[in-house]
């Protein structure tokens, strides 16, 4: 996304959207994404290459004095000052989108997006049908024209428009935006990249995932502990209140439930029984509502896979916290809230604070995770031919035995590869001997080889790639692309 200078990033997504100039008809965007993803600088940029014009309208944050009005009236303003059209006004979302239509006639390249797309439509039940006729009746008559409706609340979304009948066959392109790729978020440290350390670049996303937004707060003249100490713990900076914003924007009303579950989460993956117990809640049908809108706003992940014992789909079904900032921000900040408001509170070096070795190491693997398909390949897999793809956990019992734990556990129906990913200074051969643990305690069906694979970043000890114990060894530092 964007640097101080210059934007970064994105080159998949911009070329699927440049794409849509070819058509000889509109095309109908739906984006949907975790906050602060770049979701709407991405539609900015793709608009600004296409040499277009580019009207962007966003929703207001809700709070308690918002009322559907307050929102029409702020649609009808900023449409005048993007278009240098007189102001018009509205009573109705019928009338605001007329006033869109009109402004958008003629024949030049156009690019439209209403932006927190939720947060405009939420105080009116008829907001999504009459997007449907602004569309139907006007904008898909023309040629040269992208319209995105784009958002963070990805489950009204979902309800209001990709699961509505009448969108059915509008819609070009739905897409999620994810985390930057890893070798993109180098570009945040400019020149300096160059010159440090791989474990610098790890240490800080990490903490911040690779998410675009907390990356332009990165100042690479310091160090990845002052990086994290200033924006972090420190009452002024960005990661120590951004949590905050952007839940209570996101989930409004239910914040405090879900900040419970993922309170819950924190220290790793739990069953919805699990989840369900500790918030004091009953295991029913709401639970599983707070974690469908946590997973579809990006903040958590439902590992379900495929039963290596059986090939059924996995029943207990486990969440994890997804984002890692997040994560980081209710281990380590929240805890600290207080004393770090009132100035009291000296972070210590990252390394020093409680049971950082194995809290990264949870960190890294998230990482890891999320960004899957940057090292998929490294594994010589036929993706046609995966059948599941996940962490695996099976809990130790008197009928099967002693548990097991993996951290990825890639299943073709011949072939199982447990993946274990690992970060540390130095990595010992003793790693070996946990794989061969967890293989052992791995039940696979007749007539399935099973395969290993080392995802590491760290010093490897050189028995580790001699002993040839793992079919691939896959150095996150080469995903930079820095050397």
């Amino acid at each position: 996304m964007k640097s101080k200078s210059r934007f970064i990033g994105r080159a998949k997504e911009l070329a699927v959207l440049s794409g849509l100039w070819e058509k000889r008809t509109s095309s109908f965007v739906v984006c949907r994404g975790r906050r602060r993803i770049g979701k709407s600088t991405l539609i900015e940029e793709f608009a600004s290459r296409s040499g277009c014009r580019f009207i962007e309208i966003s929703g207001l944050p809700p709070d308690e004095k918002m009322t559907n009005q307050r929102q029409l009236d702020s649609f009808c303003e900023r449409l005048s000052m993007q278009t240098g059209r007189t102001r018009g006004s509205a009573e109705s979302w019928q009338q605001a989108f007329a006033l869109l239509a009109d402004a958008v006639r003629g024949r030049a390249r156009t690019v439209v997006l209403l932006d927190e797309i939720s947060w405009m439509g939420k105080y009116d039940p008829s907001f999504p049908g009459e997007l449907k006729n602004l569309w139907d009746l006007s904008l898909s008559k023309r040629d040269n024209l992208v319209f995105f409706v784009c958002g963070s609340v990805s489950a009204w979304i979902q309800r209001n428009i990709l699961n509505n009948t009448g969108f059915v066959g509008r819609i070009s392109i739905e897409f999620v935006l994810e985390e930057m790729r890893l070798d993109d978020c180098v570009g945040f440290w400019g020149r300096a990249a160059r010159h440090l350390d791989c474990g610098e670049f790890f240490d800080v996303l990490s903490v911040t995932g690779a998410v675009p937004r907390y990356l332009e707060e990165i100042n690479p003249r310091l160090s990845a502990d002052e990086n994290v100490r200033r924006l972090s713990f420190t009452s002024g900076g960005y990661l120590f209140s951004d949590f905050d914003r952007i839940f209570n924007d996101v989930f409004g009303e239910s914040h405090a439930v879900k900040r419970k579950i993922m309170f819950s989460l924190r220290c790793g993956p739990r069953t919805v029984s699990e989840i369900s117990q500790d918030v004091g809640m009953v295991k029913n049908g709401h639970v599983s509502e707070h974690l469908d809108e946590l997973e579809k706003a990006g903040f958590i992940a439902c590992d379900t896979g495929v039963n290596p014992e059986t090939g059924a789909k996995a029943l207990a079904l486990r969440y994890r916290i997804k984002d890692n900032y997040s994560r980081f921000y209710l281990r380590y900040v929240e805890p600290h809230r207080e004393a770090i408001l009132k100035g009291v509170y000296a972070a210590p070096p990252l390394a020093e604070l409680p049971e950082w070795d194995a809290i990264m190491g949870l960190q890294f693997e998230s990482l890891m995770l999320n960004h899957l398909p940057e090292f998929y390949e490294r594994l010589g897999l036929d993706r046609a031919r995966v059948i599941s793809i996940a962490p695996y956990r099976r809990a130790a019992s008197v009928r099967n035995g002693p548990g097991v734990q993996i951290d990825l556990l890639i299943q073709t129906p011949k072939t199982y590869y447990v993946v274990e990913v690992k970060r540390k200074r130095r990595i010992g051969v003793a790693v070996v001997k946990e794989v061969e643990e967890k293989v052992s305690r791995l039940r696979v069906r007749r007539g399935v080889s099973v395969r290993t694979a080392l995802v590491y970043q760290g010093q490897l000890d050189p028995q580790i790639r001699e002993d040839g114990y793992f079919s691939a060894l896959i150095d996150a530092e080469e995903l930079l692309k820095l050397r």
